[in-house]
């Protein structure tokens, strides 16, 4: 597939998180930058949140008594 080369201008703080992000994954940023859109444009980002969103809501409750478990006094912590 042959490549096009597009331009963009972004924040240095954006800048530096894309390329320490893909050097994290061993990606170029044009690689990088093209897996993030394919993503987005997929619904596999969507998809992931709200996979992540319904767990939270799923489990908040145990979420809740581990909180509370780690607040609690000395040695007043549950089993």
């Amino acid at each position: 597939m042959a490549k096009t080369q597009l331009g963009a201008r972004v924040d240095e703080d954006v800048a530096e998180l894309a390329k320490k992000r893909a050097a994290d994954l061993g990606l170029s940023i044009g690689d990088y930058l093209a897996r993030l859109v394919k993503d987005d444009a997929s619904g596999l980002r969507a998809r992931a949140v709200d996979a992540a969103a319904r767990f939270l809501a799923e489990h908040q409750e145990i979420f809740d008594e581990a909180e509370q478990a780690d607040q609690a006094p000395g040695g007043a912590r549950a089993a």
